[in-house]
């Protein structure tokens, strides 16, 4: 809960991902994770990994190595062939011929770590996007498994969260500080992201979904949008964000007040 909480009222959408990724490694009994969230082929994407030491000897890698990394062996695999999101390690997706594989005596030699655990995002379809925990010593156990399992809701919703601040941020970005007039308007971060769907004209049943959230929230932060801008419907409420800058609109910024 706290973990969600923080990550709600993060601005910057990429400290989102570092969030969880320690989260994760500590609710998962793991070392060191990598995140992957575009597509990810053995020549490009993003990688990124956490905590800084890893991404340090990650980064001294020769492109080869790095190449046999991205293939994601086994889970690749094992998530491509299968619809199921369930968390696994590879030892379990690939059993003995897992310890003496390329890739985990790579791990090894790298990062020091014997064990892998696979937590892609719920519905993610290929290219499969998620988490990699890495531990050493023992294989990461049933109640480990378990957490991942749990952890899943979360990372999906930040992940959205994730998207629709970098969408606004591009839909802003010819204007210039688009965070510090959000925070102008005392605009929490996921005010923002509703108030961006509120301009697509989504039903608060169709942000819910967007959003991993129920209706109800959303017409929490409905109102809470409202209240802040000193508006009374949608599309006053959008009308009036164009013209303070956070939305995008060929109109002018003012300061934040209400409409006259």
């Amino acid at each position: 809960m706290a973990v969600a909480v923080t990550a709600l009222h993060e601005r910057e959408p990429g400290r989102l991902w570092p969030l969880l990724g320690t989260a994760l490694t500590d609710l998962c009994g793991g070392e060191a994770v990598v995140h992957k969230l575009d597509h990810w082929s053995e020549n490009e994407g993003t990688v990124g990994v956490d905590p800084d030491a890893a991404a340090t000897e990650l980064g001294r890698l020769r492109d080869s190595d790095l190449a046999l990394l991205r293939t994601g062996y086994p889970l690749a695999a094992h998530y491509t062939a299968r619809p199921d999101r369930t968390p696994v390690t590879a030892y379990r997706a690939a059993g003995s011929d897992w310890p003496g594989s390329p890739t985990a005596r790579l791990l090894g030699d790298v990062l020091d770590v014997d064990h892998v655990l696979g937590v892609p995002l719920p519905g993610s379809s290929a290219p499969i996007t998620g988490c990699l925990v890495y531990r050493s010593g023992t294989d990461f156990t049933d109640d480990h498994l378990a957490m991942a399992e749990r952890a899943q809701p979360l990372l999906a919703g930040v992940e959205r969260q994730r998207q629709l601040l970098e969408e606004w941020r591009r839909s802003l970005a010819p204007a210039g500080a688009p965070d510090e007039r959000a925070a102008d308007c005392a605009l929490t971060p996921r005010e923002t992201t509703v108030l961006l769907l509120l301009a697509d004209a989504l039903t608060a049943d169709a942000i819910g979904r967007r959003l991993g959230i129920s209706a109800r929230t959303v017409h929490k932060h409905v109102e809470n949008i409202y209240r802040k801008l000193g508006t009374r419907d949608r599309v006053g409420t959008v009308l009036h964000a164009q013209r303070l800058g956070l939305l995008p609109s060929p109109g002018a910024q003012g300061p934040c007040a209400g409409p006259s």
